[in-house]
């Protein structure tokens, strides 16, 4: 609880020292934003659906259309089913958004959040030594590369029935139900046990990726496909401008340059919520207020989502979320 605290306040002094303001918003709202692989949990409230926000993703980008200009927040979010070592139906997010700045600023600004607010552990009794991290600067790797390193395969060009031929050879288990057309289903299966358990380690833990001692690893360049709310390249082959940071294999954040066509979000949530039906879940409402909001003027800017008890765990060594919980899912 001492880490905690302490690492909490150093976030608040690092962005206040960037000029971020503090904001505040609802975790109850009608609006949620689509996302086919997060499952939002529902509320019951005066006749209508009610959905504690898996991000506050949604009201900041209202306030940031109302001219807050550059905002972060210390948020508790939820995600229903997520229960797990890494995982905790209710968790901590810090998520912040600059106006004017680019992904590539904001892979900065990542970096040295995550070194400000593991030095502010250092030192407590319960934090491990070892966990400090490298001086050298965090690596960056693109998806495509990170296929590549692993599986040896373009991901680019790759048809699915040859994607899922790979996987199966490098036993990753697909549900017998998958077909060669579920092309981000095998990626994520085969990012997920194939490469994320090596990316982000710099201590003597053996890597898959064969990326040992690299340090904690930006990946980045995600395809199209997994834009959620990001832009995406126009050169070729298009990638989306999105970036995830690991350290030791654990996905620490998302970030984006943020998507500001509001004809594309709606037509994301579309095709989000008839991923959700092909895989027999509800469809959910959307996020009409976020849309009004981005009608009116969402100025252009880029924002990262990071998960705050997985790096309490990080600074610690701990294994589990809810030993840097005060009290997890097992014992709320």
């Amino acid at each position: 609880l001492h880490v905690r605290s302490a690492m909490l306040r150093a976030v608040r002094r690092f962005f206040q020292d960037l000029g971020y303001l503090e904001v505040e918003t609802p975790c109850l709202s009608r609006d949620i934003v689509i996302d086919a692989w997060l499952e939002p949990i529902e509320v019951a409230q005066a006749g209508c659906r009610w959905f504690l926000q898996t991000s506050p993703e949604a009201f900041m980008k209202r306030l940031l259309a109302a001219g807050a200009g550059n905002i972060f927040q210390v948020s508790r979010v939820f995600r229903g089913g997520e229960i797990g070592a890494r995982h905790n139906p209710e968790f901590t997010m810090i998520e912040w958004y600059g106006v004017g700045t680019t992904w590539l600023q904001q892979i900065e600004i990542t970096e040295s959040l995550v070194r400000a607010a593991i030095s502010a552990a250092v030192g407590f009794e319960g934090a491990a030594q070892a966990r400090q991290l490298p001086l050298k600067p965090f690596g960056r790797t693109t998806y495509a590369e990170a296929f590549q390193r692993v599986y040896g395969i373009d991901v680019h060009t790759i048809h699915g029935d040859v994607l899922m031929g790979v996987a199966r050879q490098h036993g990753i288990a697909l549900p017998d139900s998958c077909l060669p057309t579920q092309v981000d289903d095998i990626l994520n299966a085969m990012l997920a046990f194939g490469i994320e358990p090596g990316l982000g380690r710099w201590n003597d833990v053996g890597s898959s990726s064969g990326n040992v001692g690299a340090g904690p690893e930006f990946l980045c360049d995600y395809p199209p496909s997994q834009a959620a709310l990001a832009v995406t390249s126009e050169e070729l082959p298009p990638v989306a401008r999105r970036f995830e940071l690991y350290i030791d294999g654990i996905e620490l954040c998302n970030g984006y340059q943020e998507l500001t066509d509001v004809a594309e979000l709606k037509r994301r949530e579309g095709h989000q919520n008839d991923v959700r039906t092909d895989g027999d879940l509800q469809r959910l409402p959307g996020a009409p207020r976020l849309a009004a909001a981005m009608q009116h003027g969402l100025p252009e800017c880029s924002g990262v989502a990071l998960g705050f008890d997985r790096l309490v765990m990080i600074a610690t060594g701990e294994d589990e979320i809810g030993k840097v919980q005060a009290f997890s899912s097992r014992t709320a």
